[in-house]
């Protein structure tokens, strides 16, 4: 029995026209790095302060100004086009609920970013039961933290009732490193179907709304 869905916020939950990509790339730019849209979506999914380090092959706690400048270029770019909640999550997520699966949403956000993205998008505890962001843990994906830490804020105690779901190959890593009983792509985001099916996973699905129908069929628990 699934007790709990763990989901990615952009690209899974959240349409956000790809803008935290553009936003990083441009900030890596204006700190001195050059980076190219494959070492782009080679942090998908990551801490961004992880990210940026990579970008620029620099010390983590040496990029706190281009972090900075990535957080406001996306707050401009979110002002721009708000994000908002991709077609059928909602009623997905509702559906999970309404049959007794937790919900939680794990980010490659900080707090204050994860806040602003979901209150932009009308994401609150109406339809989710925790967010998790790589400020609540020791390191972002691929490590298995965020994973534990929504298991630890819902009640559930094993790996085997919980699905993962994501749109990068960093979601399905953690969620394989997790040992989680579902590990579910979706091609909603910012991964296609050859690079995220290359990837362990138990399921390559269009997008979320699909997803109370694999748990049911599986599951039996809808």
């Amino acid at each position: 029995m699934i007790e709990l869905v763990v989901l990615d916020i952009a690209g899974t939950t959240v349409e956000e026209h790809q803008a935290v990509y553009v936003a990083l790339a441009e900030a890596a730019r204006a700190a001195g790095g050059d980076p190219t849209p494959a070492e782009i979506r080679r942090w998908m999914g990551a801490d961004k302060r992880e990210a940026l380090a990579g970008l620029l092959d620099r010390d983590p706690a040496s990029v706190e100004d281009a972090l900075a400048d990535f957080r406001s270029r996306l707050a401009a770019k979110y002002a721009e086009t708000p994000p908002t909640l991709m077609p059928g999550v909602g009623e997905a997520l509702g559906k999970l609920r309404a049959n007794g699966v937790k919900v939680a949403l794990t980010t490659g956000f900080d707090r204050t970013t994860t806040d602003s993205v979901l209150a932009l998008a009308g994401v609150d505890e109406s339809i989710v039961d925790a967010v998790v962001t790589v400020d609540d843990v020791r390191a972002g994906r691929p490590a298995p933290y965020m994973i534990f830490k929504a298991m630890e804020l819902t009640g559930v105690q094993s790996v085997e009732a919980v699905a993962t779901v994501g749109d990068t190959v960093l979601d399905l890593e953690a969620g394989t490193n997790a040992g989680a009983a579902i590990v579910a792509a979706v091609l909603s985001g910012g991964g296609d179907a050859a690079s995220l099916g290359a990837v362990r996973h138990t399921h390559l699905l269009p997008s979320v709304a699909e997803l109370p129908a694999v748990i049911a069929s599986e599951y039996s628990t809808l």
